[in-house]
């Protein structure tokens, strides 16, 4: 979809959602649902990898493209009508790397990957609009080497007292899920 503001053009809704974002950084976001299309569901089946673990359901990403179109169309008109239910997480214990302790780690099925990207698409839109350019956690387009690089760079052209190295041992596991829904809701 291609929409026109102010001789811009704009190639998709997503774009739009991100300008606004931008422009207006009170600006509250109401309705987007229609955002999640076909067309997105279809796009976010695509950019899952091939080969990784299944959940549930042990729907493949090769089992779900057999018959892609009829699955998303199922899929768009279940969410559409608030008939869409995620499956359980399949609940597994992998090797924490550099320790010998174990790490949980939670495997949805394959329709409930599709969503959480369509999902995670428009709220990247919004919210990567706030962060600030220092910021490198889990970003798109961002990683530990972005954020090591930068470092590096202040620590060897700026005047630094002092650098502290801090991990929040199990901080996805304990976050305060209504405090993340009231941040939320502030856009």
């Amino acid at each position: 979809m291609t929409i026109r503001r102010g001789g811009e053009k704009l190639t998709t809704k997503l774009a739009r959602i991100t300008q606004i974002a931008k422009e207006n950084p009170k600006e509250k976001f109401t309705s987007l649902a229609h955002l999640i299309d076909e067309k997105l569901l279809l796009e976010c089946h695509h950019e899952l990898k091939n080969g990784k673990a299944t959940g549930v359901d042990r729907v493949t990403k090769e089992m779900y493209e057999s018959k892609a179109r009829g699955n998303i169309e199922k899929l768009y008109q279940n969410l559409k009508f608030g008939k869409y239910k995620p499956q359980p997480v399949r609940r597994v214990q992998i090797p924490k790397t550099g320790s010998s302790k174990m790490r949980p780690l939670g495997i949805p099925a394959y329709e409930d990957k599709i969503v959480q990207l369509a999902v995670s698409k428009i709220l990247i839109a919004i919210y990567e609009q706030d962060f600030l350019d220092f910021s490198h956690g889990f970003r798109p387009n961002r990683g530990c080497h972005g954020a090591i690089k930068q470092l590096n760079e202040i620590i060897l052209f700026k005047r630094v007292n002092w650098v502290v190295d801090a991990d929040i041992s199990g901080f996805f596991d304990h976050v305060d899920h209504h405090w993340m829904i009231c941040c939320l809701q502030e856009r």
